[in-house]
This record gives C-alpha cells, structure tokens and sequence, in this order.
C-alpha cells in the first residue's frame, strides 16, 4: 500500500470530512544511472557544500529563504504549518463547476482520498452529491510547502483529488503558427470532412486503458535482456551513420482523400459485429448507411459553423 502523502480534511459549507490522501499515480519510467564510460563506474549525486565543497548529511539539510545576498532565514516544517494552520490541514472546496468546462490542459497529478474515521457518511454524502449533479469541487490545499489548486472529482466508490495549474502557469498558444479555423480558407473540402467524420467513427471505441501500453518501455527492456544474454554488458552502442532523412522542407501536395481512403481502408474490421457483442464494449457496430448519415450531419454543421452540443461527464 502506498504512503499517506497528506493528512486532513475536506471542507464544503460547514461539512467537514476527514481524509488522508495516498498518490493516485505512479511513473513506470527505467531507474537509469549515470555511468562514466571510460571504466563504467557509476556517477552519484550528491549534496555539496558550496564554500567547503564537502558532502552535507541529509540531517544537517534545513529550508532557507535568501532575504538579501548571502544572508538567510532558516524556516522549518513547523513554521510553514504555523504560517496558516487551515490552509496547511484542510481541503477547502471553493466552488463547484461542470468537469467539462475545465480544459485538459489544467489537470496535473491526482491522488486518491481515504476518509477518516468517522467521516464516512459525509464522504459518501459528498461524492454522491457531486455523481448525481455531474460537478466537481474546485479546491485549495497545501501539500508539503505549496498551495495548489485541486478538483475533487467522483471516480467509481472512491473521491479523487487531482490537483490543477494555476491560470498563469498554461502557455497561451497564441504565438503559434496554427493554421485558421474556417476549413473553407484552408481549402479543406466537404468531402474531405466526410471522409475524416468516417475514418473518425470506425476507430472509434469504448474508452479500455487496460488495453494501452508503453510499448517504448517494454521494447527498450527487451534490448537490455538482450544485451545481458550476448554478454554485452560493458559496450557502447554508437549512433548508426545512416538515419532516415527528415522530411524536406519544401513539403510536396498531400493528396488528402488519397490518405483517407487508404487510412479507411486498413481499418475496416470484418468482425466488428462480432466486437460489438464483445465485454466492455456497448456500442453497437453502425451501419454504412448510418455512418454515411453522420457523417453527412457533421459535414453540414461544420459548413454552417454550428458546433455539436457538449454533453455533461
């Protein structure tokens, strides 16, 4: 079971639930070392003194806020509790929003919320309360010694609080080259979208992560495995002079309904009747002819610029 990160409560109006919050995440990246490569021994990090250059202990490691050049203040993990005692032990709920409406872009990390003894029923209260009117609480809490911006968000029987950047902290993508938004002026064609509505539909499935993975990872343990069987436990692989050549940059037409129609192609499935019956999976298979009628939907809408109704999480 993982670590208690954070110990509290959550607080909406004068209902307070104590929980503990566990990490809802974890990465699954290679624990790769620095190695030199002219006897392959290992290279450390270490915590270095900058007047003695000398190793400092883990205990002698204290937090310092640097007020002039030189000079500090010492703060320990009591006085940052103290600074604010509320902020530092509760989730406080400041508003509750449609899920929706807050971009991907927002959502950071997300940790999973235990209620405490005796807080069961508000608990469920809450989490019931926001699954029933398809909201989520936006939040403050601080973890460790920031304040950070959170979403309590209904997941199944459990309160998950994921926590949010700050609206300064998301890049605005204003400066970017992006190309207009009328596919009109970008000569994109209604046949075209037609083509794409359908490529959209046939790939489209019921949301599997289990059926994801990081392919990257497994295929790089794989050449470990075998360098470790082939004895080549002490070799440097060198770059191979002969590289795909980028794409040149005086990029040629792109016959767009030529790779439509090749992408539609390799993704007709025979069975997907069959996959239809399949468990985890309630869609039914559509019909050409429905899929033509959709499709033809969206081609009028997008022409008109009406955009499709979004429906609540």
């Amino acid at each position: 079971m993982p670590k208690v990160v954070w110990k509290g409560a959550v607080t909406f109006g004068l209902v307070y639930v104590p929980i503990s919050l566990y990490p809802g995440s974890r990465q699954n990246e290679l624990d790769l070392d620095l190695i030199d490569k002219r006897d392959f021994a290992p290279v450390g990090y270490k915590r270095v003194n900058k007047r003695t250059g000398e190793e400092v202990p883990q205990e002698d490691l204290v937090k310092g806020y640097e007020y002039e050049e030189g000079k500090y203040v010492v703060l320990s993990n009591e006085d940052i509790r103290q600074a604010n005692v509320e902020a530092t032990q509760t989730v406080e709920i400041r508003a509750f929003v449609d899920v929706a409406q807050i971009p991907a872009a927002f959502f950071d990390t997300p940790y999973h919320m235990e209620p405490g003894k005796g807080g069961e029923k508000a608990y469920a209260l809450l989490r019931e309360t926001l699954e029933r009117t398809g909201r989520v609480g936006v939040a403050t809490v601080v973890i460790r010694t920031r304040q950070y911006l959170a979403a309590v968000i209904p997941v199944g029987t459990a309160l998950v609080l994921n926590t949010l950047r700050y609206a300064d902290e998301i890049r605005s993508s204003a400066e970017l080259a992006l190309p207009e938004k009328n596919p009109k002026d970008l000569g994109i064609t209604p046949k075209e979208l037609a083509m794409a509505a359908r490529l959209v539909e046939d790939m489209t499935e019921d949301w599997a992560p289990e059926t994801y993975r990081d392919t990257f990872r497994e295929d790089l343990m794989a050449r470990i495995e075998k360098k470790i069987r082939s004895g080549e436990t002490h070799v440097v692989t060198q770059a191979s002079e002969e590289r795909a050549e980028p794409p040149s940059s005086s990029a040629q037409v792109i016959d767009l309904m030529s790779m439509l129609k090749q992408s539609l192609d390799k993704t007709k499935r025979p069975d997907r009747s069959d996959r239809a019956d399949s468990p985890g999976r309630s869609r039914s298979a559509a019909s050409p002819a429905a899929v033509e009628q959709r499709a033809a939907t969206k081609t009028k809408r997008a022409a008109g610029g009406a955009a499709p109704s979004r429906k609540r999480a």
